[in-house]
């Protein structure tokens, strides 16, 4: 990319070539959920500690969907606020199963603030509970965020960080935007890189050896 945020790197393994934004992967980023986080609505709602989870979560594709739905059947009331609701109207907010259900606002995984058994996903708590990861549990466009990979016509892949107009068009519905440095530079206080903060879910969609690669060049 004519970009010079962006590393190319090739995949050893299936060729796959990668545009890389190295800007950001080097930069000190980090999440702020339940210390400052705004979230995603149209005004400052770090109150609701909802982080990314107001609205229903997309699914990638139909596997992605049953796969969810499976864990979720794992998920005991005492760690899912909303176990009654799932059990009698199901996770999902349409026929196709193609985003999850929205309860009082927010996403039905997200346990709220004040919950016993955990504030948060519930999702990604039962993944630790179960001594897994939650990259295995959680829909994917949730543990890869603030990550995303985009397909470019050429065959060649895109990953960079999320940016405003991914979650907003032209009216800039969204009042904060975490990954935007200029807005939320309080997201930028990590003590570590995001290349090291977010080595497990770079891991799960660039592949080891690309990591490897990239932790050479970029450190």
């Amino acid at each position: 990319m004519a970009n010079e945020r962006f590393e190319r790197v090739t995949d050893p393994v299936d060729g796959t070539v990668w545009d890389i934004d190295a800007e950001f992967l080097t930069s000190n980023w980090t999440c702020i959920w339940g210390k400052g986080c705004k979230g995603i609505l149209t005004e400052d709602a770090e109150h609701l500690n909802q982080g990314c989870c107001s609205h229903g979560c997309q699914m990638l594709d139909e596997e992605e969907s049953m796969n969810t739905a499976a864990l979720a059947m794992f998920l005991e009331p005492d760690r899912f606020q909303f176990h009654a609701v799932a059990a009698a109207d199901g996770i999902f907010a349409d026929e196709a199963r193609t985003l999850t259900r929205v309860v009082d606002g927010a996403c039905i995984f997200h346990n709220r603030p004040g919950f016993g058994g955990g504030e948060g996903c519930a999702l990604h708590l039962g993944a630790l509970d179960a001594g897994e990861s939650p990259t295995t549990w959680k829909p994917s466009v949730c543990w890869q965020l603030p990550l995303r990979a985009e397909e470019q016509p050429d065959g060649s892949r895109v990953l960079r960080r999320w940016s405003r107009l991914d979650w907003d068009d032209d009216t800039s519905t969204i009042a904060w935007c975490c990954t935007e440095r200029t807005e939320a530079p309080e997201a930028y206080s990590g003590a570590a890189t995001v290349l090291e903060t977010l080595d497990e879910e770079l891991t799960a969609m660039l592949g080891p050896e690309v990591v490897v690669e990239l932790r050479t060049r970029l450190r």
